[in-house]
């Protein structure tokens, strides 16, 4: 097996589990760090050991590679993952519009995670980092998100077609987080609350409905903002009427995000049969902050599945050109 190759994989399926950042970017830096070098090269034990970003794990992989062995952590590994249940909705997924490189708080540069979505087979993928008042996540002012629009414009991927976004945060009365211009130009525009998330019911339902009717927003984004499990611990949902948030992204055909993060099951199952019933639109998205965890569509499609959402109803599988008439409409 190619070491690179098998260090990459590694690298895929830690961030798909949602492993240590850390862990990942250790196997990341280790197949930079012999991306270059020859078979004989990587066969100089004594010189790898010594080559900055080689430590034990990382080497033991090299080795088992070299041995023409799948490595028995990348065995490990794939073992977790293959044994997840594949849905019939998975395979009709057609992109992401819903992902973070390291210009916000993801965690690896935008050709790397550009390269996983073209792995995956999506016809098109949206970056959507965070904007100016998310600090925490290094948001990006009009200044860094225009450098972005630049350098993603200047993209010429084979495959998959990249579209510049912004997850946008949803502010206290229901403005969004950057210049409306901006905005405009953008192809996806996800919006999301990520601040007073205990915000009373009343205020809360005014402050989300506002946001979709604002005519500047395709995707609502992790309606509730809960927590369910992992390192970050647990979350309540927010509170506020589902109903009248729900009739206004219809209104306006605004998508309801069905969040692929396992985390984050969000929105609940009694929400997205209200989005339903409301005639809402949908758009499985799947949050990713590294390259490994784009593949969490999985999730996501299983939970649509299970909660019976036509196909039809969910833009993620519309190809490119309906996509962005839908989007367009907006604009």
């Amino acid at each position: 097996m190619n070491p690179h190759e098998a260090l990459t994989e590694i690298a895929r399926l830690l961030e798909r589990e949602r492993s240590s950042r850390y862990k990942s970017k250790a196997f990341r830096a280790a197949a930079d760090a012999i991306a270059d070098l020859d078979e004989a090269q990587l066969r100089d034990t004594a010189a790898l050991k010594r080559r900055k970003g080689i430590g034990d794990s990382t080497f033991a992989v090299i080795q088992e590679a070299l041995a023409g062995k799948v490595p028995q952590y990348l065995t490990d590994l794939r073992a977790k993952a293959g044994g997840e249940r594949a849905s019939l909705l998975r395979p009709l997924l057609r992109g992401d519009l819903h992902a973070h490189s390291e210009w916000s708080d993801g965690l690896t540069s935008i050709d790397l995670m550009v390269a996983a979505a073209n792995d995956l087979g999506h016809e098109y993928f949206a970056l959507t980092d965070h904007s100016p008042r998310l600090r925490v996540a290094n948001g990006l002012s009009a200044q860094r998100l225009r450098e972005q629009l630049a350098v993603v414009r200047a993209l010429a991927p084979e495959g998959v077609t990249v579209l510049t976004g912004i997850e946008v945060d949803i502010l206290d009365d229901g403005g969004l987080d950057q210049e409306t211009d901006l905005l405009r130009e953008l192809d996806v525009v996800v919006a999301s609350v990520h601040s007073h998330l205990r915000m009373d019911r009343g205020p809360m339902t005014r402050r989300m409905v506002a946001a979709v009717s604002s005519g500047r927003v395709d995707v609502l984004g992790h309606v509730t903002g809960r927590l369910v499990e992992g390192s970050r611990g647990t979350r309540p949902p927010s509170e506020f009427d589902p109903r009248a948030v729900f009739d206004a992204c219809a209104q306006h055909r605004v998508a309801v995000e069905i969040n692929s993060r396992p985390e984050r099951q969000d929105p609940p199952d009694d929400l997205i049969a209200l989005a339903l019933d409301a005639g809402c639109l949908f758009s499985i998205d799947s949050d990713a902050h590294a390259p490994g965890q784009l593949s969490l569509l999985d999730y996501g499609a299983e939970r649509a599945e299970k909660a019976g959402v036509p196909a039809e109803r969910i833009v993620t599988t519309w190809p490119l050109e309906k996509l962005r008439e839908w989007t367009g409409s907006r604009r």
